[in-house]
């Protein structure tokens, strides 16, 4: 077992866009597990747009990171040590153990994957909290009827790439908004959906309208910005908003303005905001559901893997314009 642990610290609290000096790469002591405690030597790491609010010094619904604190982050790894009786040495499991190569936690924090049908990756992506977020937004929230028009922004990302296959699945109109001509293509040729509009073409209000002819009933909301504002006029009277995310205001200094809310009343438009960590009691039946689909070919994912824990700063402000294609992960070992 190596004598240090190495870690990425928060260096200083990002104002406007992340820098990669707002990170610094530490060696740490080895931690050691007590009472109760599991010792987790981490392979994957998981990057999320989440993780921009945490290292804001704003109130957020989760406390933020502190600088100096090792950043927050979604992991699988193996059991290297432990001292809680339901994990052994050798048993995989995912957790939130954080940017470092070893962590402890609770042992009733981790769940174990000794049985995993996929490949350890897929549980911080379509099998884990991305797809969770999808299942629990789409189905839960929104609630889709076959025929009815789904759109989705972000929409060959990690939660978007789900939630569009899920639509299909409840027999779905569904329409992506994604950044360039190779994520459109492949969100239609390879993951199903119906239509993809390229938000950087330049006509997204007059192409969002050309690929929703019927309006829109369910818009899954993980962008906001102008892609929210070219939406809007499409909804349809009575459709639903599940919002899980702002990607598109997360380094602004200043939040954008509330859009029109005379949309929200005319339309009578249901939004609602959620945080797919409020309801743990289905993410059992959720991740069981996600494995047999994709086991079964009925959802296909796609991973962007960088090597190395001291790339993950680089990676993480890649995320934010969008050079990732599909979920972004970082591999430890």
């Amino acid at each position: 077992m190596k004598e240090f642990n190495k870690q990425v610290l928060l260096a200083a609290h990002p104002e406007g866009w992340v820098k990669e000096s707002d990170f610094k790469i530490a060696d740490s002591p080895m931690p050691v597990p007590g009472a109760g405690q599991v010792l987790v030597r981490n392979e994957y790491l998981s990057l999320d747009p989440y993780m921009r609010g945490r290292i804001s010094p704003r109130k957020s619904y989760a406390k933020g990171v502190e600088v100096g604190q090792v950043m927050v982050g979604g992991t699988v790894g193996e059991v290297v040590a432990s001292s809680d009786a339901n994990f052994a040495v050798g048993d995989k499991v995912l957790g939130s153990l954080g940017w470092q190569l070893y962590g402890v936690a609770d042992g009733k924090s981790l769940q174990k994957l000794s049985s995993a049908k996929l490949p350890l990756s897929v549980y911080l992506g379509a099998a884990g909290m991305p797809g969770v977020t999808a299942w629990i937004g789409l189905l839960r929230i929104a609630k889709p009827k076959a025929g009815e028009t789904v759109a989705v922004g972000a929409a060959t990302g990690a939660v978007g790439a789900v939630v569009g296959q899920l639509a299909k699945l409840q027999g779905c109109r569904a329409v992506g908004i994604a950044g360039g001509p190779q994520k459109c293509a492949y969100a239609v040729e390879e993951l199903g959906f119906d239509a993809c509009v390229d938000y950087r073409a330049g006509n997204l209000a007059k192409d969002v309208d050309a690929a929703t002819p019927q309006g829109i009933d369910i818009y899954f909301e993980n962008v906001g910005g102008e892609v929210l504002e070219a939406v809007l006029p499409r909804l349809n009277d009575f459709s639903r908003i599940p919002l899980c995310g702002l990607i598109s205001d997360y380094n602004s200094t200043e939040p954008r303005g509330i859009p029109d809310l005379r949309q929200f009343l005319f339309k009578r438009i249901h939004l609602q905001g959620f945080i797919c960590s409020d309801t743990p009691e289905v993410w059992p039946e959720a991740i069981r559901q996600l494995e047999g689909w994709i086991s079964g070919g009925k959802i296909k994912y796609r991973e962007t893997i960088v090597d190395g824990l001291e790339n993950a700063p680089r990676a993480f402000i890649g995320l934010f314009k969008g050079e990732n294609f599909g979920k972004l992960i970082v591999k430890l070992r």
